[in-house]
């Protein structure tokens, strides 16, 4: 019987360049918008299909392989289970939780030749409940992790930045099953300490940071931040701590201890044509500190039509110098619900004045207003004065205005900001979101699904749950928007798609250079080494020009000169200078660097 093969071995035999597919382009197409886009199109690891979906060419499916491949590793180490769980899914799996409906447009829809409702699944929570509660129904089946590596459809309105932001994508979710919360966060944790070693392996500078919840529900979150100065997310951190977190969970904490006594009198001043904090600050010759900013919001009721029966206006007061945090706010009473931009109408309505001079003193019309912690100890401040081109100067809690409805934590932080642990000041950094880690309880699908097993007395419990997402084509992209150069992709050589390529000058013209590389090959290669020989007889400067754009980590160059000299040279991807090493000692020496 013949021997089996491992999925992956293909990986890790020899391999030369004609024996695979290289289609290098010297320009990116017009529609690559950031640097892993334009690099991954013109290294051809992948090419559009259409908006938002890619064939992965060879090249990228290697990179995505061994993406997989340790990602498999350390879940079964974790203790996880694989299977495989459908694209197209029953609607009525979703209908049950409520998320068939909620989910959005993002959700792709589907009937198929009978009528009935099928999606194209984004995330697999239901099915995975489904077998819970087919499957699992003693404690002492319990705990239970169950993964898979499938591919996604989410229906992204405007897709964009290559595989970053695409519509069909490839993803590892895993979902743990416990009997109690106890034994949920330990799996939790069980699953957070997986994801570091995952990360660590894939040679990634990363960060994980304390995160919201968002559209999976659940109740505690950490995202997996690759660093890079293109990332679309936020990270806030202290550096002298262990605190870090999403821009939208991160405390901001007030920056004034207590409320100042009154110093000035209220006082109603022209600021003609000046709507934003910034302008009203220089024509006063105030430091911007000391203005307040309104921001109005609104609330609906609705009756069973959808109709709606009663708006409640909100107005939320930062200092001028912060930003609205929305995931903060939509947690507050009265805004949990769902929350709005007020229409203009509506602010006239309430207020008397356009937009641009609202405050909260003596409004038109009741309105609830929320303070950030900041300016609700805040005394003689800059506000809107509700009359077109006018401002208030001195104003003051409770002698010119009713203390706030509620005072909360609703900006975003700022660098420098006190850490919320008390062991320095924040900074903050740009970051990838590629892993997701939730503890979900039992009320977000559990429950909803009745997925029950038995404990000790033979009482029917709901499972404690919990998810864990990577976005396995997502690491490519993250992978080099952090490591490139304005020659190409850099790859850590975990993930690369070739750890060492062997660029043989001459290949094709002298027997001297073939059969030391052809030698050079084997030896790596039985070795383990993931070794590429490119015997396409390129002229050096595009051999070289095509590895350096391609992003592999350690490149050997043979020559008939450097073999008369009994030598190779040896350069890494980031080096700008070429070490002479002798032949003998070549697959030595890249084993060291590679272990390195």
């Amino acid at each position: 019987m013949a021997a089996a093969v491992t999925e992956t071995a293909y990986l890790t035999r020899p391999m030369k360049a004609t024996a695979t597919f290289i289609s290098t382009l010297k320009e990116a197409p017009a529609d690559a918008e950031i640097v892993s886009h334009r690099l991954m199109m013109r290294a051809g690891f992948i090419k559009r299909l259409g908006a938002g979906i890619y064939n992965y060419m060879p090249l990228g499916l290697r990179v995505i392989r061994k993406v997989e491949g340790i990602i498999r590793e350390e879940m079964e180490r974790a203790g996880a289970v694989e299977l495989l769980m459908p694209v197209v899914q029953p609607a009525e799996l979703w209908q049950e939780t409520g998320r068939f409906q909620a989910y959005g447009p993002e959700l792709m829809r589907v009937k198929d030749r009978h009528d009935r409702d099928f999606v194209i699944q984004p995330t697999s929570e239901e099915v995975v409940t489904d077998i819970a509660r087919q499957e699992l129904r003693s404690y002492k089946q319990l705990p239970r992790n169950f993964f898979h590596i499938q591919t996604k459809f989410r229906d992204e309105r405007r897709p964009r930045f290559g595989v970053m932001r695409g519509r069909e994508f490839t993803m590892k979710d895993a979902y743990s099953f416990d009997r109690d919360k106890a034994s949920a966060l330990k799996s939790y944790q069980g699953m957070f300490d997986a994801y570091k070693r995952i990360f660590d392996r894939f040679g990634l500078q990363y960060r994980a940071v304390a995160a919201d919840t968002g559209a999976i529900g659940g109740d505690a979150s950490h995202e997996f931040q690759v660093i890079a100065d293109t990332g679309e997310d936020a990270i806030v951190y202290c550096p002298t701590s262990d605190y870090a977190a999403n821009i939208e969970l991160a405390e901001a904490l007030p920056l004034l201890a207590a409320r100042a006594a009154p110093a000035q009198a209220l006082a109603k001043t022209p600021t003609p044509g000046k709507a934003t904090c910034e302008d009203v600050a220089q024509l006063l010759g105030l430091p911007l500190a000391t203005t307040v900013k309104s921001i109005v919001l609104a609330t609906d009721v609705k009756n069973e039509a959808g109709d709606i029966t009663k708006v409640t206006v909100w107005l939320l007061l930062l200092r001028g110098d912060h930003s609205l945090n929305e995931i903060k706010a939509g947690k507050l009473p009265g805004l949990k619900a769902g929350f709005r931009f007020a229409t203009v109408t509506e602010i006239e309505d309430h207020f008397g004045c356009k937009p641009g001079y609202l405050g909260p003193v003596a409004t038109k019309k009741p309105v609830k207003v929320i303070a950030d912690r900041t300016v609700a100890n805040m005394a003689d401040f800059v506000c809107g004065a509700n009359d077109a081109d006018f401002h208030l100067t001195g104003v003051n809690w409770s002698r010119d205005l009713p203390e706030p409805d509620l005072v909360a934590d609703i900006r975003n932080v700022v660098a420098g900001d006190s850490s919320p642990d008390g062991q320095g000041v924040l900074a903050i950094q740009r970051g990838i979101e590629v892993g997701h880690v939730f503890y979900l309880g039992t009320k977000k699908y559990s429950e909803p699904m009745k997925a029950h097993f038995l404990d000790e007395s033979g009482k029917p419990q709901p499972f404690e749950m919990g998810c864990y997402g990577i976005g396995v084509t997502r690491i490519l992209g993250a992978a080099v928007e952090q490591n490139h150069d304005e020659r190409g992709m850099i790859w850590p050589p975990a993930i690369a798609p070739f750890a060492v390529v062997l660029c043989p000058i001459g290949y094709d013209r002298s027997a001297e250079v073939k059969a030391a590389a052809d030698a050079l090959h084997d030896e790596l290669a039985a070795a383990g080494i993931d070794v590429l020989l490119d015997d396409r007889g390129e002229r050096p400067g595009a051999m070289f020009a095509d590895w350096e754009l391609i992003g592999v980590p350690l490149r050997v160059v043979l020559s008939d000169r450097g073999l008369k000299a009994g030598t190779a040279e040896m350069q890494g991807r980031r080096e700008t200078e070429a070490t002479a090493v002798p032949v003998a000692e070549v697959a030595a020496r890249v084993k060291e660097r590679l272990a390195a």
